[in-house]
């Protein structure tokens, strides 16, 4: 019995919308597919209302594309350190497809050029001695570090001197802001404490160093 062909995929193009000078928004289906650069979309056979056909379609998807994120991935890499997070934000932003953005990260990941855990010893080891252990922990997850990791770095960063190094913040600031903490009324104390509190430091904490009873509060 001879066998049934394969059905053609039809796909057309919807829509073309240019984002720079240089690049162009394309959407297949009514959907957004990908962004090209103008002088692919003649190579490529691509016109607004017209069908693409299957072979292009995966020549840019297999071929033009996970490269193109690669080298941007490198490039961003080449100035600063991004985590994982950041650097898919950075391509979702480029218009880069989601399977593409994530060969891409793995790409920069097997080299080590991309690592969470890393990325969050350097942050902790560079502000542990100006931020709080509360700021630092926020300004982590807003980096898109999990909870996990973040927990991890700080322990092997810190360990078991974390109290006395935020006692030493505290103390820098009061000192920062030639606060006079043996003659301070209550009253200054309060505001002074409602300052360090914003700066992440605990309660408990900003009490003993600011010379609080609790009951006071």
């Amino acid at each position: 019995m001879p066998s049934v062909p394969k059905k053609r995929r039809l796909m057309t193009v919807t829509g073309i919308k240019e984002i720079t000078k240089s690049r162009m928004k394309i959407d297949i289906d009514g959907a957004f597919a990908f962004v090209l650069y103008k002088g692919e979309l003649r190579i490529y056979g691509i016109k607004e209302n017209q069908e693409l056909s299957e072979e292009n379609y995966q020549k840019i998807l297999i071929e033009v594309l996970p490269k193109r994120a690669k080298l941007r991935a490198m490039n961003l890499l080449k100035s600063r350190a991004y985590t994982a997070f950041q650097l898919r934000e950075k391509l979702e932003a480029g218009g880069y497809p989601k399977k593409i953005i994530e060969e891409a990260i793995d790409y920069v990941a097997s080299f080590g050029y991309v690592n969470d855990s890393q990325y969050a010893m350097d942050f902790i080891e560079y502000n542990k001695e100006k931020k709080s252990k509360n700021r630092i922990f926020m300004d982590l997850y807003k980096k898109g570090i999990s909870k996990e990791l973040i927990e991890e770095a700080w322990k092997d960063a810190v360990g078991e001197d974390r109290q006395e190094l935020e006692k030493e913040q505290i103390i820098h600031w009061i000192q920062k802001k030639n606060f006079p903490l043996e003659t301070a009324s209550l009253r200054e104390k309060q505001k002074m404490m409602a300052f360090l509190y914003r700066k992440g430091f605990t309660n408990e904490l900003i009490r003993s160093v600011l010379l609080l009873d609790i009951t006071t509060i």
